[in-house]
């Protein structure tokens, strides 16, 4: 009895289906995909919306299959060509993640100079030029948005009050920051006083920034070392620290393919 590659959802209870085969040596939910289509009546409902790759215990009965089952991939090269479609629906991209600058800074200093409540003196530091590297792709970016202002101006038949707020946009040092752009919302709403009844008009003006920035990440470490002499401790603390850049690259079909059929191939051997 064959075991063949399959492509299936969740069974109506949200659960892998019991004929798929979910040992070590087999492979299952891989490579999900929506089965539906943008602005059309949903072919595949809730939990069953997800097709995944898996390897079945045994052929399709030619009688009839499960709701749960989609297809059959039976070649290679017919899995070659539907994890390309899957991968240029999805965007696939190989992520490497590149430490592509480094660079140490070592402060050294008698003990008694390191425990000083006042610092008085004593400590010595260098630090090494960065050293600098470029990863093999492109580096990625992210794109995001985020409220970086609220201005809530309220006025009253008395006087009138304004409150503002300010988010400033945040990355990583080693970052870049791009396509800024912001768009501008107000919103007024009017109310009475409680009490009072004197009229309240509530004007908040909301300011949304969208902008990109390189996935760049930036660490640190620290290590210390003691050395005494004739009675007399040195200390000398070392920080690392390191710029860790995501590279993208072409996704790799042959590769994956390759590693999919061969599972496919040992099991059935």
């Amino acid at each position: 009895m064959a075991q063949p590659i399959v492509k299936y959802t969740l069974n109506k209870k949200g659960q892998v289906p019991s004929w798929i085969n979910t040992s070590s040596s087999s492979f299952a939910g891989q490579h999900g995909i929506s089965g539906n289509k943008d602005g059309y009546i949903p072919r595949y409902e809730d939990p069953q919306d997800i097709i995944y790759l898996g390897i079945a215990v045994g052929d399709v009965d030619p009688d009839g299959s499960p709701d749960d089952y989609v297809g059959t991939i039976s070649t290679k090269s017919a899995l070659t060509t539907y994890l390309k479609s899957v991968g240029n629906t999805l965007k696939y991209k190989t992520v490497t993640a590149t430490v592509t600058g480094v660079q140490t800074s070592v402060t050294t200093g008698l003990s008694t100079a390191w425990n000083q409540e006042n610092y008085s003196g004593g400590l010595s530091t260098s630090t090494t030029s960065k050293h600098t590297v470029s990863g093999v792709g492109t580096l990625a970016t992210i794109s995001t948005s985020q409220v970086t202002k609220v201005v809530v101006k309220t006025d009253t038949t008395t006087g009138s009050s304004e409150a503002t707020t300010n988010t400033p946009i945040t990355i990583d040092a080693a970052s870049t920051l791009s396509g800024v752009s912001t768009s501008v919302g107000i919103v007024t709403t009017s109310s009475t006083e409680p009490g009072s009844g004197l009229a309240v008009t509530t004007t908040t003006t909301t300011d949304t920034t969208s902008y990109t920035y390189t996935d760049v990440v930036t660490s640190s470490e620290t290590s210390t070392s003691s050395t005494t002499t004739d009675g007399v401790t040195t200390r000398t603390d070392t920080v690392t620290t390191r710029e860790t850049g995501n590279y993208e690259t072409t996704y790799d079909y042959a590769a994956e393919s390759t590693r999919l059929w061969d599972i496919y191939t040992a099991l059935n051997s």
